[in-house]
């Protein structure tokens, strides 16, 4: 490995044969620079595919109510089913141990003003734990905490959406909003993934807002976050316990589905799952195949390679060389092409993701990429293949007679 005489023929060799030379490491190169941005492209999907669940909590439930579409227990259909404080502490406290975050949420559009802008928004009276449910980030000041429901505070946390529209200039913070004819002192302001229309949201607390709709205790929606260590197929059943759990504590028939409605997380996210370990079983077939392809055409030019130079093969055992050198000139040769080839192909495939950046994400691929491990690991093989190539032909070479080699035409 470290005779310097070999090192010298190695590169007198590649000077002399650059053109086969190039094609030897042409293959290398472009088998793993494909590898590199196929698994960068799938790595992209996945990317694109996890973003799009995490806008809200990736392990939420959501439970809401309508209308009845059945009579049931003597009750009419067509009957409006509501929710209140007594029916969120019933489902939350319902096998605890299932229960991460939680928040209960009453709606209602309201005419907000400030000086001279108004518009009508959303408000929603909730608790500490809606900032979780929803994932938003704090943009300034801070969220909701247990005070301000247990005094029933007229605070407000506005979306940033809000802030444009009314407040516009300067900090909101400190500044007062008039909520339907009730001034409510804005302490935060925050962003949300959702978009412009989560942006344009007012949330206040829940016991606050019930008290304005003269001492209400409606609840609109119930967010349940589920614990993490749930399996997909136990959220699942866990989300349909508290649909029936709630229907019959409502008095809604069984088969009725508008009555009692909930959208479980844990679906969407199975079915994800299911995509993306398909999908990485394709791109890893593919990505096997690129590998296999350039196996392949590293064997088939070292074959060649060994064969052009029988005759110098055979003139070296003629000098006194042992097959032992000559296997080994040969073999280090082909590992010295893989090496620098590989290197080559895989810049070129990171830098080609780099380029590509979030410039494919309206096709749902979103800051493609490889991990170095992959990458690693590809190499290796590669790596280990060229080695592989260039020792059996080289091996075979070394059998021959000199008399036998220096014939060959």
């Amino acid at each position: 490995m470290f005779d310097l005489d070999r090192w010298q023929e190695i590169f007198s060799s590649i000077r002399s044969n650059v053109l086969r030379t190039v094609l030897s490491g042409f293959t290398v190169a472009l088998g793993l620079f494909i590898f590199v941005v196929l698994f960068g492209i799938g790595k992209g999907l996945q990317n694109a595919f996890t973003e799009g669940f995490a806008r809200d909590a990736q392990n939420l439930i959501t439970i809401y109510t309508g209308k009845t579409t059945m009579a049931y227990k003597g009750l009419q259909s067509d009957r409006t089913v509501t929710m209140n404080n007594d029916d969120y502490d019933f489902l939350i406290n319902t096998d605890k141990d299932k229960v991460g975050d939680a928040n209960p949420r009453y709606s209602t559009s309201l005419m907000v003003k400030y000086g001279k802008e108004s518009g009508t928004y959303q408000v929603n009276g909730g608790e500490p734990g809606e900032k979780v449910i929803e994932n938003r980030k704090m943009l300034d000041g801070r969220y909701l905490t247990p005070m301000d429901l247990e005094r029933k505070q007229n605070v407000a946390v506005i979306g940033r959406m809000v802030q444009r529209d009314l407040i516009k200039n300067g900090s909101p913070i400190g500044k007062d909003l008039n909520i339907n004819g009730t001034m409510f002192k804005v302490v935060g302001v925050f962003s949300d993934d959702g978009g412009d229309w989560d942006e344009r949201h007012i949330a206040v607390p829940i016991t606050t807002l019930q008290q304005m709709k003269k001492g209400s205790d409606t609840v609109s929606t119930v967010f349940i976050a589920y614990n993490e260590k749930l399996t997909p197929a136990e959220a699942i059943k866990y989300g349909d316990e508290l649909k029936d759990r709630l229907k019959s504590r409502k008095n809604v028939a069984p088969d009725d589905e508008n009555g009692v409605r909930i959208w479980n997380n844990a679906k969407n996210m199975n079915e994800t799952f299911q995509f993306m370990a398909v999908l990485t079983l394709i791109v890893g077939f593919i990505g096997m195949g690129t590998l296999l392809a350039g196996i392949i055409g590293i064997s088939n030019i070292m074959v060649y390679i060994v064969k052009e130079r029988t005759k110098e093969i055979g003139v070296r055992k003629a000098i006194g060389a042992k097959p032992r050198s000559i296997v080994a000139l040969i073999v280090q040769e082909s590992v010295v092409i893989t090496v620098v080839s590989g290197i080559v192909g895989v810049a070129i495939g990171v830098l080609a993701l780099s380029l590509i950046g979030d410039s494919l994400e309206e096709y749902f691929i979103k800051s493609p990429s490889v991990g170095w491990i992959t990458i690693f690991m590809a190499f290796i093989a590669l790596v280990f293949s060229g080695l592989i190539a260039g020792f059996v032909p080289a091996y075979r070479a070394s059998r021959i007679k000199p008399i036998e080699a220096l014939r060959t035409e």
